[in-house]
């Protein structure tokens, strides 16, 4: 996946999580486009910064 295919959104949120960065990181592109299509319901930062929260666990 391409760093510029991401929403800026998530990048901010993944980049004030540490470990759902690694664990995005380490996703298969498939997996990472469908938590990138996600993004499209999220409608606040708090929103965004739960929805990181959750692929910890997700995943």
């Amino acid at each position: 996946m391409d760093k510029f295919d991401m929403p800026v959104g998530l990048g901010m949120a993944l980049a004030m999580n540490p470990e759902a960065m690694q664990k995005f990181a380490m996703l298969p592109d498939e997996k990472k486009w469908q938590v990138v299509s996600g993004t499209h319901a999220v409608e606040s930062r708090d929103e965004m910064r739960q929805y990181v929260e959750n692929i910890i666990t997700a995943y």
